[in-house]
């Protein structure tokens, strides 16, 4: 079966960074897919992405040796499931706020002892390999977000689920959950002490620290706390960046400079 990368990048202790996508476009997938991140995902919850389109997009995706992700709208097995099917290499699941939702996460992402996934790998067994079906519960990722207070409280019992490889902090709806508001990063120390909360207990379960950081600054301040599966540039604010840059360079000043929004 295909190599999944970002395992072996954990295994040595360093940071897989990873490109977001939310414009329903393959070629916006190719180009991140190409410009050299560990991993690139592609965003059916916030982002403007539906199924089919998906699929198109983890084919440019797989034009490249670039681990190709998912996150899913809910936490609902049919999509996690048919997700997988198509080709992804890993699943971020939203809003885990409990051990049973950690557990359900997990059971959609294996097969059989492991979990309930069906099988009928269409897509991931061209893409995957021959040997897909013996090797697809050790080699693929479930993700599952932590981002809300109920969640925070729930670390251990989150963490400590079986094939729970990966927590990631989603810091807008974190912030919304603390009262704080959404963004990539806040200086209330409530928001500070979730964070390493998180960070804390996937050094206890030996679970795999990641973060959406949502900018470059707050990507680089994560990678140095010791988060190891980070984002750090999405194609929507990176064409909204070049955009306003380039519109300033030649007019000037008067152009708006507002951050896009955080997804």
């Amino acid at each position: 079966m295909r190599e999944n990368h970002l395992k072996r990048l954990w295994e040595q202790g360093q940071p897989a960074l990873g490109g977001w996508l939310t414009l329903p476009s393959s070629f916006s997938a190719e180009i991140f897919a190409n410009a050299g991140f560990d991993w690139v995902c592609i965003d059916t919850q916030h982002g403007l992405i539906d199924y089919q389109t998906s699929v198109t997009m983890l084919q440019a995706i797989s034009t490249t040796e670039v681990v190709p992700i998912v996150r899913v709208p809910w936490n609902e097995p049919g999509i996690i499931m048919k997700s997988l099917d198509a080709g992804a290499y890993g699943i971020i699941v939203p809003m885990v706020n409990s051990r049973a939702e950690a557990e359900a996460a997990v059971a959609a992402c294996r097969y059989a002892p492991d979990g309930i996934r069906s099988h009928g790998p269409l897509r991931a067994s061209i893409y995957g390999g021959r040997d897909y079906s013996a090797k697809a519960n050790e080699t693929l990722l479930c993700i599952t977000m932590i981002e809300t207070v109920q969640a925070i409280e729930n670390l251990d019992e989150i963490l400590s689920v079986p094939g729970v490889d990966a927590a990631y902090i989603g810091p807008s709806d974190l912030g919304v959950s603390l009262g704080i508001g959404p963004g990539a990063d806040h200086e209330e120390q409530a928001f500070v002490d979730a964070v390493q909360a998180v960070l804390d207990a996937c050094g206890r379960h030996g679970v795999v620290p990641g973060v959406h950081g949502g900018n470059v600054t707050t990507a680089r301040k994560r990678v140095e706390q010791g988060f190891r599966f980070v984002e750090m540039c999405a194609d929507s604010d990176a064409l909204f960046r070049t955009a306003i840059g380039d519109l300033k360079a030649v007019r000037g000043a008067s152009v708006t400079d507002e951050a896009s929004a955080e997804v």
